[in-house]
């Protein structure tokens, strides 16, 4: 059975989160509409689906850093170490995920109580690197579509620590798109499997799909 819990996990576990949702209020969204997703994945992927549920805020927020973390710029910290939704938020979810090509894709359009303030990492915050002890990474803000009446945010964010003496090396895209009491996620990274090479991202199809998603959800 597909576990939305891991659905959610996904995003934030080991590679961090931060996205918010403002704007008017569109009463007419539906989550559940994010299932039509479905019909752009191929025989080739492997896709299973979260029907709307309640939400857990706490599975959206971000992994904890190891303590002694710096940032690079200092000031940056709440970019990096931001989440999807606040502690105490109420709300419904609903989810797509599929695998196939190398890559993971996960959509998830989520209706809150009230809306989330976005927070804007702000000119100096645009690339920031982080390390401390056998963790470094590197999140940085990347392009998005542009879709009327929402705001969008692009994270990339890079994690490197070591595990049994081995470097493991983790990348993650997240796009989101926040209008009123609403908000719609894609996140897509690589799928690691022994002995084949890594398959970049792609991030187009990852744009397409947060268009896609907000189109069907405000249907």
């Amino acid at each position: 059975m597909f576990n939305p819990r891991a659905v959610l996990a996904i995003p934030c576990a080991g590679l961090l989160a931060a996205c918010g949702s403002t704007g008017p209020n569109q009463p007419s969204a539906d989550i559940a509409k994010v299932s039509t997703v479905k019909s752009s994945f191929g025989p080739e992927f492997k896709v299973t689906e979260v029907a709307p549920t309640g939400i857990d805020p706490k599975l959206l927020t971000a992994q904890k850093l190891p303590d002694g973390v710096k940032f690079d710029p200092a000031g940056c910290a709440k970019f990096v170490t931001g989440q999807l939704v606040p502690p105490g938020t109420e709300g419904n979810m609903a989810a797509v995920s599929a695998e196939g090509d190398g890559n993971r894709f996960i959509v998830i359009a989520v209706q809150t109580n009230t809306p989330v303030p976005v927070s804007e990492p702000g000119p100096e915050c645009q690339k920031v690197a982080f390390s401390g002890g056998a963790v470094r990474g590197l999140a940085e803000t990347i392009e998005t579509p542009k879709i009327d009446g929402t705001q969008t945010l692009g994270v990339h964010r890079v994690l490197q620590t070591v595990i049994n003496n081995a470097p493991r090396t983790g990348e993650i895209y997240n796009y989101s798109a926040h209008f009123g009491d609403y908000q719609v996620i894609v996140t897509a990274n690589p799928l690691v499997a022994p002995d084949k090479p890594v398959v970049p991202v792609n991030t187009a199809r990852a744009r397409d799909l947060l268009v896609a998603a907000v189109n069907a959800v405000r249907s």
